[in-house]
């Protein structure tokens, strides 16, 4: 009997998932070009994942100095390193047990660090205070999300505990969602006005479910995965008082608050918005918020670092969730070391200073670049709309496909976005995501475009992708 038989759906489910089967003839496609097969391009290129050095961004150079000199201390002897260096890497090593950061450390995380994190956060929001005994750093904020679905999950409950969720969001906490037993609670952002988050929607959303689970908690990415959006302060606000009135715990994923590009628009923490708020509000509503060295300028994807930031809760409760995050080991030395260079890099004056400000304005300007240039292909593509992309490291562009076209997939057995991308890579070696992966409403299907790519691979990209799509509507008309 196939050992698949025996595991379970929501397993099996995942492993035929539709990012395995692109992820995996990508790579077929990659060693049969590198075994001479000839196709008509030569390499396949990567606008999947959101990882910025997989698409040929350099790290900071700053960040790989103190790390190597943490890893192998010997280089603090190295005149070729900044001064700066040095004494980061010094200071670090000495909240290290035996000066090397291959110990254990606290299972919350290394206290001076904790520090570093909460000082960051006090600065980011104009002064509102923050303690590091709020703070959890873990190996990544996808960790700390799925502890904190743990604390929320209320298995005593005769029905299941409900988490509304944005559509579209990313599948990978779909997923940590069903792996918790919630009950996934869809809301749609309003593509028509820029993927806005509408209260109405939320309500909409939140009566429906509340006939056959129990909602606890309001999910909310902002900036957006996939779609690019960020909110304002007034929505921010009216979110806030909607969770008030509803008594839901409030999860901010802001792992992309350093990623926004468009003009006259501002990055808002829902922690600074609730504290500004009246106290019965600011000093009521709970909320959790997350952050990431995967984002950002720092694009340290593979070093797992990542905090979540507690606010309002209960003292009773709070034990329970130190408890919680401490019941497995240390989370990854190396991705604390990045939260620590993340929260406190080299300022104005410090000799690492001038490199890391040019090498953080060449990654926003190449971003902004590729935005400009994906905004001027669309336009010019007949069956694909845009919206504004104001945040994030994503695109995610409607696709209007002819009815031809719709019957075709329909006879494939396949969500025409998928196959719409499958043929994409099949054909010109770009390599995107399909809508139907996030959620999206009936009727409507995207793809997604990762931004944080080298200007010359995004143009290559772009080309082949508007002579397959040309081709692709004029054969589906």
């Amino acid at each position: 009997m196939s050992f698949l038989k025996e595991i379970s759906p929501l397993v099996r489910n995942h492993y035929l998932s539709r990012k395995d089967v692109l992820s995996r003839r990508a790579a077929q496609i990659t060693a049969e070009i590198q075994q001479g097969k000839r196709r008509n391009y030569n390499e396949v290129l990567e606008l999947s994942s959101g990882d910025l050095h997989r698409g040929g961004i350099k790290p900071i150079t700053f960040v790989r100095q103190v790390l190597a000199a943490c890893f192998y201390p010997a280089l603090l002897e190295d005149d070729s390193l900044p001064l700066d260096v040095k004494q980061r890497a010094e200071s670090l090593l000495r909240e290290c047990d035996g000066g090397s950061v291959g110990s254990y450390t606290e299972s919350s995380g290394i206290t001076k660090i904790k520090h570093c994190v909460s000082q960051f956060i006090t600065r980011r929001d104009g002064g509102v205070p923050s303690s590091p005994d709020d703070i959890f750093i873990q190996s990544g904020s996808q960790t700390a999300l799925m502890n904190m679905l743990k604390l929320l999950m209320r298995s005593e409950d005769s029905c299941r505990t409900g988490v509304l969720i944005p559509v579209p969001t990313y599948a990978s906490f779909t997923l940590a969602l069903e792996e918790e037993g919630a009950a996934i609670i869809p809301y749609h952002l309003c593509e028509e006005q820029g993927w806005t988050l509408q209260v109405e929607e939320l309500r909409r959303a939140l009566q429906a479910a509340r006939k056959t689970c129990n909602p606890i908690a309001l999910y909310i990415c902002n900036p957006g995965n996939p779609t690019g959006h960020l909110q304002s302060r007034t929505s921010i606000e009216e979110v806030i008082r909607f969770a008030a009135d509803e008594g839901l715990f409030i999860l901010a994923d802001e792992v992309y608050q350093s990623c926004v590009y468009g003009d006259d628009t501002e990055f808002y923490s829902y922690k600074k918005v609730l504290s500004e708020m009246g106290s019965n509000i600011s000093s009521t509503v709970e909320l959790a918020s997350f952050n990431s060295v995967s984002k950002g300028f720092m694009g340290e994807c593979g070093f797992r670092g990542g905090y979540v930031e507690l606010v309002n809760l209960d003292s009773a409760v709070m034990k329970y969730a130190h408890t919680l995050f401490s019941t497995r080991s240390c989370p990854s030395v190396v991705g604390q070391l990045a939260l620590d260079l993340m929260a406190d890099p080299p300022k104005p004056g410090d000799s690492s200073f001038p490199t890391f400000s040019e090498e953080v304005q060449f990654i926003e300007h190449t971003i902004r670049k590729n935005i400009g240039r994906i905004q001027e292909v669309f336009a010019e593509l007949p069956g694909i709309s845009c919206q504004t992309l104001k945040a994030g490291f994503f695109v995610f562009p409607s696709l209007h496909f002819p009815p031809k076209a719709i019957k075709w997939a329909k006879k494939k057995q396949m969500e025409p976005d998928m196959l719409y991308c499958l043929h994409l890579l099949e054909e010109t070696g770009v390599h995107v995501r399909p809508g139907c992966e996030y959620g999206q409403r009936n009727d409507s299907h995207h793809i997604r475009l990762f931004l944080g790519t080298q200007e010359d691979i995004m143009e290559d990209a772009l080309q082949r992708l508007k002579t397959f799509h040309t081709r692709f509507m004029k054969e589906f008309s």
